[in-house]
C-alpha cells in the first residue's frame, strides 16, 4: 500500500494539531441559548399596520355614529368580518395579513368595541348591531357594493347569520360563521354574567392584560393577543389603570336576542355557508339535521380555543380562502364557469 496517498496526522503540539483538536465537547460547555425575553417583552403590544394596509372611520350620514375598520387587499370579494362579544376588529388581524393576498378584507369594530363612538354603545340589540352593518357597508360602497362574505365569530356570527337572513344585501355571497350554535349559546346564557364578573377587571398596563389573555386561557396565540388585546381596553383615569372597553354586563337584555332562531336563520340563508367549530359537541338538532342534509359545510377544527380565527390563523385563512374557491366567489359575486358578464356599458 502507497503511504504517499495517506494523509499525515498532525504533530502533537503543532497549530494544525491546535486548530483540529480544540473542538468543542458536549460537556465542556452549556450551549448558547437565546436571551430570555422579560414578560413586559414577550407580551409586548403590536401595531395593526403589521397586518392590515389601512384603517378608517366611517361616518354614518345623519347620525354621530362613526365606526373604525380596518382594511387590507385589493382584489377579489370583500371578505367582511364581524367580532365576537368583548373582542374587536383586530382579532382578525394575523388572518387579514394573509387573506389580502387573495383577497379584500374589511375588519369593523362593533357598537361598544375598539375605537368605535356611538352615541349609546350598550345597545347591543340584534336590530341595532345588524342595521350597523348595514349602514356601514351603504356608506362604504353605495348602491353598487362588491360582492361580501360575512363572516362572524361569536356574538359577530350572530350578526351575520341575523344579516343574511333579512335577503337585503344583494351583494352577499357567502356566510362564514366562527363556534356559535344557537343550542350551546342558548344553554350558556345563565353564566355568562359570572363569566364576565370573575375575569381580571383591572390591569395595570396592556402587557398585564395580554399576559392574561393567555394564562386565563382566553386566546392560546401570543402573535394574535398582542395586536388584538389592547384595542378591548380604555384607561380609566380614575382608578389609574386599564379596564375593558366592551361593558358586556350593561347588555344582558339583548343576549338572548342574539342568539334566538340563530339556526334556523342559518339555514334559510339563501347563500353558500360554512360552520368552523371548534368542537363538535356544539352541533344542535336543527343544525345537525341542515348538515345531513347537506345544507351547508362544516369543519370541526382541532387544537383551538373558541376564537379560531386568533388562535389558528393560518388553518383559519385556508378554510375561508377555499371555501370562496370552491363556491367561485368572485369580485362580482358567484362566477358560473362559460358564462361571460356583458361589459357595463359606459355612460
Amino acid at each position: 500500500m502507497d503511504s504517499s496517498n495517506l494523509t499525515s496526522l498532525p504533530e502533537e503540539g503543532s497549530e494544525e494539531s491546535h486548530h483540529s483538536y480544540n473542538l468543542p465537547s458536549a460537556f465542556s460547555s452549556a450551549p448558547t441559548r437565546p436571551p430570555i425575553q422579560t414578560s413586559s417583552q414577550k407580551y409586548a403590544p403590536s401595531d395593526w399596520s403589521g397586518y392590515f394596509d389601512q384603517e378608517d372611520d366611517i361616518q354614518i350620514p345623519d347620525s354621530d355614529d362613526v365606526f373604525h375598520v380596518y382594511m387590507a387587499g385589493t382584489e377579489g370579494p370583500v371578505i367582511f368580518c364581524l367580532h365576537g362579544g368583548g373582542y374587536s376588529g383586530l382579532s382578525f388581524a394575523l388572518a387579514a395579513s394573509k387573506i389580502k393576498e387573495k383577497a379584500r378584507i374589511v375588519s369593523m369594530d362593533l357598537r361598544g368595541h375598539g375605537k368605535t363612538s356611538t352615541q349609546n354603545d350598550v345597545d347591543l340589540s340584534i336590530e341595532r348591531l345588524c342595521s350597523d352593518v348595514f349602514s356601514v357597508l351603504k356608506t362604504m360602497y353605495g348602491d353598487a357594493p362588491p360582492a361580501i362574505v360575512l363572516v362572524g365569530h361569536s356574538m359577530g356570527g350572530a350578526v351575520a347569520v341575523h344579516v343574511a337572513a333579512k335577503k337585503s344585501l344583494p351583494s352577499l355571497a357567502g356566510l362564514v360563521v366562527v363556534d356559535v350554535v344557537e343550542g350551546t349559546a342558548m344553554a350558556s346564557l345563565i353564566h355568562m354574567q359570572k363569566i364576565l364578573s370573575n375575569r381580571m377587571q383591572h390591569f395595570s398596563t396592556p402587557e398585564k392584560a395580554i399576559e392574561w389573555s393567555i394564562k386565563s386561557g382566553s386566546l392560546r396565540n401570543i402573535d394574535s393577543a398582542c395586536v388584538s388585546i389592547p384595542s378591548t381596553l380604555k384607561y380609566d383615569d380614575s382608578k389609574k389603570c386599564y379596564t375593558h372597553r366592551a361593558r358586556l354586563e350593561e347588555t344582558e337584555q339583548f343576549w338572548k336576542g342574539w342568539y334566538e332562531g340563530l339556526s334556523e336563520k342559518f339555514l334559510s340563508s339563501p347563500v353558500p355557508k360554512i360552520l368552523l367549530l371548534a368542537g363538535t359537541d356544539r352541533l344542535d338538532r336543527t343544525l345537525t339535521i341542515g348538515q345531513m342534509q347537506g345544507k351547508f359545510q362544516m369543519v370541526v377544527v382541532r387544537h383551538t380555543g373558541h376564537a379560531i380565527q386568533e388562535d389558528v390563523p393560518d388553518e383559519f385563512v385556508t378554510l375561508v380562502l377555499n371555501f370562496i374557491s370552491h363556491n367561485r366567489i368572485g369580485p362580482h359575486g358567484i362566477e358560473i364557469p362559460g358564462l361571460r358578464r356583458s361589459p357595463q356599458s359606459k355612460p
